[in-house]
């Protein structure tokens, strides 16, 4: 099923599913140094992701310029910090709609695992209230998106970049 406001899949509603994550993993067969520095170099974030001021440090404070999505109200500027930093490995950051500093933030968690001669990625975002309808909404367009679209759009970097 696709949604009919961002153009992104969306998994069956018969699908099982966790109503607080989105879980994602995705083979890439590119060593994880090389997914790596597409994770968390910024030029090559704004190319998959979204524009960013991102810096690879615990605590660093950044933003990424999206789209907005009025089924969420979500402004389209993400506000984020950096969480945990393990190089190579895994990097955690906070995800929250930068209008809204009320809002409680997202986790998203990127693994990297060697695989044969490529990567497994384990993609989180958790945190979502179950309760909350909006909250949910989001997850589920959240979740088309990162299947659809955006690790589509890393994969695509990844076979172009050197």
């Amino acid at each position: 099923m696709t949604d009919q406001t961002t153009g992104w899949e969306l998994p069956a509603e018969d699908e099982p599913t966790d109503p607080t994550a989105i879980r994602v993993d995705q083979y890439f067969p590119h060593p994880p140094a090389k997914v790596w520095r597409a994770l968390t170099e910024p030029d090559l974030v704004t190319q998959w992701l979204m524009t960013t001021d991102f810096v690879p440090e615990v605590g660093h404070r950044f933003t990424m310029a999206g789209r907005r999505v009025e089924a969420t109200g979500f402004s389209g500027t993400v506000a984020s910090t950096v969480l945990a930093v393990e190089p190579g490995r895994t990097l955690a950051v906070t995800w929250t709609d930068a209008a809204d500093p009320d809002l409680v933030p997202t986790t998203v968690t990127w693994t990297l695992e060697p695989e044969g001669h490529g990567t497994r990625l384990f993609l989180e975002h958790a945190g979502f209230d179950p309760d909350d309808p909006t909250a949910q909404l989001s997850r589920r367009i959240m979740g088309g998106g990162w299947r659809s679209m955006i690790l589509r759009r890393l994969g695509e970097l990844l076979d172009a970049t050197d």
